[in-house]
């Protein structure tokens, strides 16, 4: 998969240090990757959530961090949308 918005997580674990590694994780297995359905996505990360629009809601360590992307399965493009704090994401959510 090819990433845009990379940048967004570099400032991510410029300010969470504690997510570095997780996030280095999923970008080296997200590049990786040709996922071509929410399933193949889901196989790797069971408890990715997948809402409208190919929005995918990653957990990060264990669920401290949200990941929010958006997945074109037929290019094979991930765009960073957010990284936050769960408690950030309920908020940002809330208001919608």
């Amino acid at each position: 998969m090819r990433l845009v918005g990379r940048e967004k997580l570099v400032r991510f674990c410029a300010a969470h240090g504690e997510a570095r590694n997780w996030i280095a994780n999923w970008l080296s297995e997200a590049e990786a990757a040709a996922w071509a359905s929410p399933q193949a996505i889901k196989i790797r990360y069971p408890s990715a959530s997948f809402l409208a629009g190919n929005t995918v809601i990653f957990n990060v360590k264990g669920n401290a961090f949200r990941l929010e992307v958006v997945v074109a399965y037929r290019t094979g493009v991930v765009q960073v949308v957010w990284a936050g704090t769960h408690a950030q994401y309920d908020r940002r959510h809330s208001k919608r």
